[in-house]
């Protein structure tokens, strides 16, 4: 099975440690998935600029325009964070054509489309992918020919301690998800993660 062991991150690791991230020589492990960070952006406008698989049936360097690499010799591990964060629940790509771009996620990474969820202007289609979700947003605000990653998604162990105690000009006030008793809340732009970064409830 085709699983998300990692994403590269173009942005400040010592923004994403003051958050509460544990970070060590530009990594850092959350659920099995490996962050790395680095400066130099593969794509201008985007901080998440990639993603590394591992088990795919298929080596294809990009998937719809998202940037691809694959490792199966990596073990992957877990550490412990000041945030809370145990696990990415869901990883965002913004595309203009749900049914291309799901198409080549399957087509690479052999993991079918779940389902589709209409939301007014907008369609959402999920693929599994190991422990990570990815969920593939089309709007008629995406014009581009390719997909593009956007942000994702954290879970933690006490969303409302963690929003109580980074405050309001980190991080908006948890809210309902769309996932029944489960609360989100999300950083604003103070934070300087350098992408859309949102935390979730178990």
């Amino acid at each position: 099975m085709t699983a998300v062991i990692g994403l590269t991150i173009a942005a400040s690791e010592a923004a994403w440690a003051g958050i509460g991230l544990r970070t060590q020589d530009a990594i850092s492990w959350v659920g099995g998935v490996r962050l790395r960070f680095t400066s130099n952006p593969a794509s201008p406008g985007s901080a998440l600029v990639g993603w590394t698989l591992t088990g795919s049936p298929t080596a294809a360097s990009s998937i719809d325009g998202l940037s691809t690499d694959y490792d199966d010799g990596v073990e992957p591990t877990s550490w412990t964070h000041d945030l809370g964060a145990n696990a990415i629940d869901h990883v965002v790509v913004m595309t203009s054509s749900i049914e291309r771009t799901c198409r080549a996620i399957e087509t690479a990474t052999g993991a079918p489309l779940k389902r589709i969820r209409e939301a007014g202007a907008v369609r959402q289609g999920f693929h599994r992918l190991g422990p990570v979700i990815a969920e593939v947003v089309e709007s008629d605000r995406v014009t581009a020919a390719t997909a593009s990653f956007w942000g994702f998604v954290l879970v933690v162990d006490d969303l409302h301690e963690v929003a109580g105690r980074l405050g309001p000009d980190l991080i908006s006030s948890p809210k309902p998800a769309v996932q029944p008793g489960r609360w989100i809340a999300s950083f604003r732009e103070a934070a300087g993660l350098g992408l859309p970064l949102a935390l979730m409830s178990s």
